[in-house]
């Protein structure tokens, strides 16, 4: 390995030679602003130089700690070895033919481990594609084909992607939809089951919310005309919300009566991130459809729709594809994460991210009135920040503990519908003492917002 190498032999601690950003990052921030559209914005203004384990390395020296992995898609750290090594032999023999031309056995490879790790113990194909949202376009295009039905219901809070249909798809307007319309017609709002907003409080929320979905699409859509229910099990640029425990039950069994086609959205949670391999597995969740992307590949692009053989088989041949869809190089990392994540069992060092992190967060709750609530599973948690006394948002203070995060050397995400969610999804292989260390600097800027 060289001096200038990554992945895991990268040294594993928090180490500041300059201030936030360095001198480097902020020339290249100046070139960044010269040649890359404004429209694209930069959340930590730092350039990465190498990235490992639980930590990146800008360009100035300084090594940070990484809890966000590229918005949960490191999963398996940055420049993993299976990863490294199995997209290295496949680069080495060839790097694209067009699976709809001339096919290869790493398409196949992906789409039977698919078909193995998802849940249901029922036949399952897949398509392989190269993003979350073409993922989730894509599986809508399946339902409506199989049921030949046109409404898709959605939720609120709920985020799927940046094309057209999947801006249709997604609840929030600023950033992803304004000015950007119109959108895809037959979609359908129905309220999420979020239990730290819930009216009549938390302990009402799953019947409730469940008697909203099912009356709104009984009445004002029709059950014999909606396609498809596409949900998050956990929601993520919503807020990571975990739906009220029941909520999830009872809209998929009202699916399956009514021949809807349940679709999970486990692009974000998926690929052992909230301690299992599935967020939906959980309750018991087996969808008819399940899209995947982030995790798949240890940082490569690739994308899926996985599911129940006869709805996948129902569309005609030459229906679906797309020409890098399930690239050969691509198909070969994700080949290596999904062995890294049995291999070091990375959905039971998830359950003990969230056992070192939930307990420090709650403290951090009860010592901070700002922080209304603390939610997630695994690896997967955030702190909602509110006005102390009462549940109204507070972007504002969440965007300062976040920069004072970033000024310490943590790289931390933000999300929610108000914009005041402060999310965590470190590496699933970052070590003990780097979650901790980084917990620290979260209490400090939670202390000095």
């Amino acid at each position: 390995m060289t001096e200038l190498s990554g992945g895991p032999s990268l040294p594993q601690r928090r180490k500041l030679v300059t201030e936030i950003p360095g001198p480097l990052s902020r020339e290249l921030m100046a070139r960044k602003q010269a040649a890359v559209a404004a429209g694209v914005g930069t959340v930590m203004p730092v350039f990465a130089a190498r990235a490992g384990g639980g930590v990146v390395e800008d360009v100035d020296g300084n090594s940070l700690i990484d809890f966000g992995s590229g918005i949960a898609v490191t999963s398996v750290g940055n420049s993993a070895e299976a990863v490294v090594r199995r997209a290295g032999e496949q680069l080495a023999r060839f790097t694209h033919t067009c699976a709809m031309v001339t096919p290869y056995e790493g398409y196949v490879e992906v789409c039977e481990e698919l078909a193995a790790l998802t849940p249901g113990d029922h036949a399952k194909k897949s398509i392989l594609l190269n993003s979350g949202a073409e993922a989730v376009e894509n599986a809508v295009k399946i339902a409506r084909y199989h049921t030949k039905r046109q409404a898709v219901v959605v939720f609120e809070h709920g985020y799927h992607g940046r094309t057209n249909l999947t801006m249709a798809l997604t609840a929030k307007s600023m950033p992803y939809k304004h000015g950007f319309g119109p959108f895809a017609p037959e979609i359908y709002r129905v309220p999420m089951a979020y239990p730290y907003r819930w009216p009549t409080g938390p302990e009402h929320c799953a019947e409730e919310a469940a008697a909203q979905v099912i009356d709104q699409i009984t009445k004002q859509i029709g059950a014999s005309e909606t396609a498809a229910i596409v949900v998050e099990p956990v929601l993520g640029e919503g807020g990571f919300i975990v739906p009220a425990r029941g909520f999830l039950p009872r809209v998929a069994a009202f699916a399956k009566e009514h021949g809807i086609v349940l679709i999970a959205d486990e692009i974000q949670s998926g690929f052992c991130r909230t301690g299992q391999w599935f967020a939906c597995e959980d309750e018991g969740i087996v969808p008819d459809l399940i899209t995947t992307a982030k995790g798949i590949a240890g940082g490569l692009p690739l994308a899926a729709v996985t599911g129940r053989a006869e709805v996948m088989d129902a569309v005609h041949s030459g229906g679906l594809g797309g020409t890098y869809g399930g690239n050969p190089v691509a198909c070969a990392a994700a080949l290596g994460a999904i062995e890294t994540m049995r291999e070091l069992d990375l959905a039971a060092r998830a359950r003990h991210i969230e056992e070192i992190m939930k307990p420090r967060l709650l403290a951090l709750a009860e010592k901070h009135p700002l922080i209304g609530d603390v939610r997630g599973r695994g690896a997967m948690l955030a702190v909602e920040i509110v006005k102390p006394g009462t549940k109204d948002p507070d972007p504002a203070a969440t965007a300062a503990v976040a920069a004072a995060c970033h000024r310490a050397g943590l790289v931390v995400l933000t999300t929610g519908t108000y914009g005041n969610v402060l999310r965590f999804l470190p590496p699933l292989v970052i070590g003990d003492d780097l979650l901790r260390e980084g917990l620290d600097i979260v209490a400090e800027a939670v202390a000095g917002a």
